[in-house]
Protein backbone atom coordinates (compact mmCIF):
# COMPACT_ATOMS: atom_id res chain seq x y z
CA UNK A 1 0.00 0.00 0.00
CA UNK A 2 0.90 4.00 -0.80
CA UNK A 3 -0.15 6.57 1.02
CA UNK A 4 -0.64 10.23 -0.65
CA UNK A 5 -2.11 13.40 -0.22
CA UNK A 6 -5.11 15.23 -2.69
CA UNK A 7 -6.04 18.15 -2.11
CA UNK A 8 -9.24 18.90 -3.70
CA UNK A 9 -10.43 22.22 -5.67
CA UNK A 10 -11.28 24.12 -2.80
CA UNK A 11 -7.96 23.38 -1.13
CA UNK A 12 -8.99 20.97 1.01
CA UNK A 13 -6.60 18.08 1.77
CA UNK A 14 -7.25 13.94 2.74
CA UNK A 15 -4.83 11.27 3.09
CA UNK A 16 -5.52 8.56 0.32
CA UNK A 17 -4.24 5.06 0.31
CA UNK A 18 -3.89 2.94 -2.37
CA UNK A 19 -2.37 -0.77 -3.15
CA UNK A 20 0.07 -0.88 -5.61
CA UNK A 21 0.07 -4.32 -6.84
CA UNK A 22 -3.25 -4.14 -8.90
CA UNK A 23 -1.59 -1.99 -11.78
CA UNK A 24 -4.62 0.81 -11.31
CA UNK A 25 -3.60 4.38 -12.71
CA UNK A 26 -4.14 7.31 -10.67
CA UNK A 27 -6.88 8.54 -12.25
CA UNK A 28 -8.92 5.15 -10.85
CA UNK A 29 -7.93 5.83 -7.36
CA UNK A 30 -8.91 9.29 -7.27
CA UNK A 31 -12.47 7.75 -8.87
CA UNK A 32 -12.54 5.06 -6.96
CA UNK A 33 -12.18 7.93 -4.04
CA UNK A 34 -15.04 9.61 -5.04
CA UNK A 35 -13.54 12.66 -6.24
CA UNK A 36 -15.13 14.51 -9.07
CA UNK A 37 -12.79 13.53 -11.62
CA UNK A 38 -15.02 13.01 -15.38
CA UNK A 39 -11.88 11.28 -16.91
CA UNK A 40 -14.10 10.84 -20.27
CA UNK A 41 -11.55 9.30 -22.55
CA UNK A 42 -11.23 6.32 -19.68
CA UNK A 43 -8.01 6.80 -19.22
CA UNK A 44 -5.85 7.25 -22.81
CA UNK A 45 -4.73 10.73 -22.21
CA UNK A 46 -7.14 12.03 -24.65
CA UNK A 47 -9.40 14.57 -22.88
CA UNK A 48 -7.67 16.10 -20.19
CA UNK A 49 -10.85 15.88 -17.39
CA UNK A 50 -8.22 14.10 -14.78
CA UNK A 51 -5.33 16.96 -14.91
CA UNK A 52 -3.45 17.07 -11.26
CA UNK A 53 -0.34 19.32 -10.27
CA UNK A 54 2.09 17.35 -8.21
CA UNK A 55 2.66 20.04 -5.27
CA UNK A 56 5.37 17.75 -3.35
CA UNK A 57 6.49 14.58 -4.23
CA UNK A 58 9.61 12.65 -6.40
CA UNK A 59 10.60 13.12 -9.60
CA UNK A 60 10.69 9.67 -10.44
CA UNK A 61 7.01 9.97 -11.55
CA UNK A 62 8.49 9.92 -14.82
CA UNK A 63 8.10 12.41 -17.71
CA UNK A 64 4.86 13.07 -19.58
CA UNK A 65 4.60 11.33 -22.41
CA UNK A 66 4.20 13.20 -26.01
CA UNK A 67 0.80 12.55 -25.92
CA UNK A 68 -0.07 13.64 -22.72
CA UNK A 69 1.81 16.92 -23.15
CA UNK A 70 -0.02 17.54 -25.99
CA UNK A 71 -3.22 17.54 -23.94
CA UNK A 72 -1.56 19.51 -21.04
CA UNK A 73 -0.29 22.43 -23.80
CA UNK A 74 -4.52 23.11 -24.41
CA UNK A 75 -5.71 23.69 -21.18
CA UNK A 76 -6.42 26.82 -20.15
CA UNK A 77 -4.14 26.26 -16.99
CA UNK A 78 -1.48 24.54 -17.60
CA UNK A 79 1.78 23.80 -14.39
CA UNK A 80 5.52 22.70 -14.99
CA UNK A 81 4.24 19.84 -12.58
CA UNK A 82 1.55 19.47 -14.53
CA UNK A 83 0.27 15.50 -15.36
CA UNK A 84 -2.88 13.73 -16.40
CA UNK A 85 -3.67 10.85 -13.19
CA UNK A 86 -4.14 8.78 -16.00
CA UNK A 87 -0.69 8.14 -17.03
CA UNK A 88 0.45 7.55 -13.78
CA UNK A 89 0.50 3.87 -12.55
CA UNK A 90 -0.14 3.57 -8.58
CA UNK A 91 3.07 2.52 -7.28
CA UNK A 92 5.47 3.08 -4.19
CA UNK A 93 7.35 6.26 -6.06
CA UNK A 94 3.59 7.87 -4.66
CA UNK A 95 4.42 7.18 -1.07
CA UNK A 96 4.11 11.04 0.39
CA UNK A 97 3.12 12.97 -2.82
CA UNK A 98 0.81 15.65 -2.49
CA UNK A 99 -1.50 16.32 -5.96
CA UNK A 100 -3.84 18.95 -6.37
CA UNK A 101 -6.79 18.00 -8.83
CA UNK A 102 -6.58 20.95 -11.32
CA UNK A 103 -9.25 19.41 -14.07
CA UNK A 104 -10.87 22.20 -15.17
CA UNK A 105 -14.73 19.77 -16.05
CA UNK A 106 -15.51 18.33 -12.40
CA UNK A 107 -18.58 15.76 -12.01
Amino acid sequence: MVKFIVEDQDGNRQEVEAPTDMGFSLMEILKASEYPILATCGGMALCATCHIEILEGPDELGEATDIELDQLENLPEYFPTSRLSCQIRVSDMLEGAVLKLRGEDVI
